[in-house]
């Protein structure tokens, strides 16, 4: 997953690199870590799959970790949305 940094119109006090980052990068701030923890779910959901079509893992755990990662994507869905209405009510108020 590549993540373009957001880049102001004023700079940030702390500043930022103008550098696309690649999921081997560890990615800044909360948002990333959200992305880094859930691309790690689906990778373990991945791995955990791939290891039952060899014939080195079970079903069962198979199975657990999709649902652990199909959760992880409901929750940042869930939160994603709250925070987009969020803003939107913030934009349509008057001044």
């Amino acid at each position: 997953m590549t993540v373009t940094p957001f880049v102001p119109d004023v700079p940030s006090p702390a500043g930022h690199a103008n550098v696309m980052q690649t999921h081997e990068a560890a990615q800044p701030g909360s948002f990333g870590k959200v992305l880094n923890d859930l691309e790690a779910a689906l990778g373990s959901a991945n791995g955990a799959e791939d290891a039952f079509a060899n014939g080195t893992g079970d079903l069962q755990s198979a199975i657990y970790e999709r649902a652990r990662a199909d959760v992880a994507i409901a929750v940042a869905t869930a939160a994603s949305q709250r925070a987009a209405q969020a803003l939107q009510a913030i934009f349509t108020m008057q001044v």
